[in-house]
């Protein structure tokens, strides 16, 4: 099981746009959202980056997904890109297997 979070903030190429383009680009994903999920993608959680975080990032928004596998994640990767969503959000990106916090920290003593 692979996790994928996400990190994103408007760049002005999206204020730019009317409101109803806004709507209308992300209207326009919700078939191949929905295509994800029919072929095993979980979305955990998406949200809003709030104000009072400690040590927030500079990220307004968050998405955080489960992939069956790692090459079900890169497929998604390569959706995002050929929808032209870097165009509009300046994202940052993680990925990793699903383990449990003591193999995250056994690799951190085995540095």
């Amino acid at each position: 099981m692979i996790t994928y979070i996400e990190l994103w903030k408007t760049k002005q190429a999206w204020v730019d746009l009317t409101k109803e383009e806004r709507g209308n680009y992300l209207t326009a994903l919700g078939p191949a959202i929905q295509q994800l999920l029919e072929n095993g993608v979980q979305i955990v959680s998406w949200g809003n980056n709030m104000a009072a975080t400690y040590g927030k990032v500079d990220y307004d928004y968050f998405a955080v997904w489960s992939f069956p596998n790692k090459e079900a994640a890169q497929n998604f990767e390569n959706m995002v890109v050929g929808a032209g969503w870097y165009n509009y959000f300046d994202q940052v990106n993680a990925m990793g297997n699903a383990t449990s916090p003591q193999e995250v920290m056994a690799t951190m003593i085995d540095l």
